[in-house]
């Protein structure tokens, strides 16, 4: 088979989704030609700096404005309009990306973002040869109506209530397969912790919180390392920066009353993970979904409106995470966590929520499907 996977830079998730697909097809079927493209290459200079930057930007400085978008787009009639207008405009890049399909000429197109659709969509319209399989793959706890469109053949969701919320707007039961989100297939080893300890000079008698950045070090990281010295009991902290130089050399010249390690961009989250008692993070959908393959509990912190907010609610009523809408809330929240039977009982709840083979079983769905 020729298997394409596509996806578009628009935070660091799609393209982590992206590539687990790719090592988990690669290992699987080894003999099967395997492309995995980030449409934003086809894009010009200025539509790049916007599609992509401007996604970190709004989610930095304008939260609430993506959460106006957020809502007002997910609806699935305002999407088809949507839709229609775009595929209606010319567009180079999307022009760029048919003769890339047409060049490689896959079987199937596994898709990790909702952008490819508008192309595949309009491709089904216009060509009269037979079309490859396409199967979208959700990278968050809720499907938003941006990833619905008639041209996919199977949708590959994180959970049954994903599901259901596809099937109430009108997807066939029998489209959608719960595969849980793709991760790679570090998340489901298990890393000698005490190695792990050793390396970054960590104490084995002390707890391990985890607060991290994304790949962009978004969010308020130094606030709530700020926080973190005003909680009670002993503790230490590893924080990862990201891509974030001045936030990683301003961690790291501060004083922290608990031992902390500031690291910058981190390619072995899976043993960081590993050592962690508790992860401080934002709901992404895929930095949630390695934590849980890992059995780890979450503290969520002040979500972005739109599709952090639903992660951070699905998360919540399963009791796989606990949360905070300030961050001088932080101190005392930790407080009573660390140590405590609930935090145990979070481990817990995120162990059974845990999909660590996720990647596996989207190719192990789109193989039977596309029959």
């Amino acid at each position: 088979m020729r298997i394409l996977i596509a996806t578009v830079t628009a935070g660091a998730g799609h393209n982590a989704a992206a590539a687990a697909l790719e090592e988990a097809w690669r290992a699987f079927r080894p003999d099967d030609a395997v492309d995995r493209v980030d449409l934003s290459k086809f894009f010009s200079p200025l539509h790049k700096k916007i599609y992509s930057d401007g996604y970190v930007k709004i989610i930095e400085r304008a939260p609430d404005l993506w959460g106006m978008f957020f809502n007002k787009t997910d609806n699935t009639k305002f999407v088809q309009r949507l839709n229609k207008w775009a595929r209606a405009i010319p567009s180079p890049s999307r022009k760029k990306f048919e003769a890339h399909l047409k060049a490689f000429k896959p079987d199937a197109v596994l898709c990790t973002h909702f952008l490819p659709n508008e192309l595949l969509g309009l491709l089904h319209k216009k060509e009269k040869s037979p079309q490859p399989f396409i199967c979208t793959v959700v990278t968050d706890f809720e499907a938003h109506a941006l990833w619905m469109d008639p041209c996919v053949d199977l949708y590959c969701v994180a959970a049954d209530e994903t599901k259901a919320r596809l099937v109430a707007r009108g997807i066939p039961p029998q489209n959608i397969a719960v595969t849980g989100i793709p991760v790679s297939a570090k998340f489901s080893s298990k890393p000698d912790t005490k190695a792990v300890r050793k390396n970054y000079g960590l104490r084995d008698d002390l707890p391990v919180l985890l607060v991290l950045g994304g790949g962009f070090g978004m969010g308020p990281v130094a606030e709530i390392m700020g926080e973190l010295n005003n909680a009670p009991g002993q503790f230490q902290t590893l924080v990862v920066a990201g891509r974030n130089e001045k936030l990683r050399s301003k961690l790291a010249t501060q004083d922290h009353k608990h031992p902390t390690h500031v690291l910058g961009f981190s390619s072995n989250m899976h043993e960081l993970m590993a050592i962690a008692d508790l992860i401080i993070t934002k709901p992404g959908g895929l930095t949630t979904s390695e934590a849980l393959a890992m059995g780890k509990p979450l503290f969520i912190l002040n979500p972005i409106p739109g599709q952090e907010a639903a992660n951070s609610d699905f998360l919540l009523e399963r009791g796989a995470a606990a949360k905070a809408n300030r961050v001088e809330d932080l101190p005392f929240r930790v407080g009573q966590l660390i140590g405590s039977k609930k935090l145990a009982e979070m481990a817990k709840a995120a162990k059974a929520l845990g999909r660590p083979f996720a990647a596996q079983t989207v190719c192990d769905e789109v193989l039977r499907h596309a029959k």
